[in-house]
C-alpha cells in the first residue's frame, strides 16, 4: 500500500511544479515537457533520480523526468557495453518500445477521430 501512496504522492509532486511553473512563469507547455525531460537526464546523471525511482517507482518513471531517466540509464549502459557508439544508439534502445507505443496510440486516436467526425 506504501508503494501506491509514493508513486501517488511524488507523480502528483512532478504535476505541481509543473502547474507552477505553467502558472507564474511565461514558460509554454512545450518549453516545461523539455525542461521535465532535461531535468530527468541530468539527475540520473547525478545519482539523485535512481533512489527516487527506488522509493516512487510509477511515480517517478511515468512522467517525463522518467523519459530524461530512461535516456541517460540506456546511454548509460550501452556505453558501458559498446563503448562510446553506445553514446549515440542507447538513449534510442531504451526508449525503443515507449515511443513506438506513442506513435501508433497517437496514430490510432487520429484514425477514430477521423472516422467519428461529422460531415459538414
Amino acid at each position: 500500500m506504501m508503494q501506491y501512496l509514493n508513486a501517488f504522492l511524488i507523480g502528483g509532486l512532478f504535476c505541481v511544479i509543473a502547474q507552477i511553473l505553467i502558472d507564474k512563469t511565461k514558460l509554454t507547455p512545450a518549453r516545461i515537457l523539455v525542461t521535465y525531460v532535461v531535468a530527468g537526464v541530468i539527475l540520473t546523471a547525478l545519482g539523485i533520480y535512481e533512489p527516487l525511482v527506488n522509493f516512487a517507482g510509477a511515480g517517478a518513471t511515468v512522467p517525463l523526468t522518467g523519459f530524461g531517466y530512461s535516456l541517460a540509464k540506456g546511454i548509460e549502459e550501452s556505453v558501458a557495453k559498446d563503448g562510446w557508439l553506445g553514446a549515440f544508439s542507447g538513449g534510442l534502445t531504451a526508449c525503443a518500445a515507449g515511443i513506438a507505443a506513442a506513435i501508433f496510440f497517437g496514430f490510432a486516436a487520429a484514425l477514430i477521430k477521423r472516422t467519428l467526425k461529422t460531415p459538414k
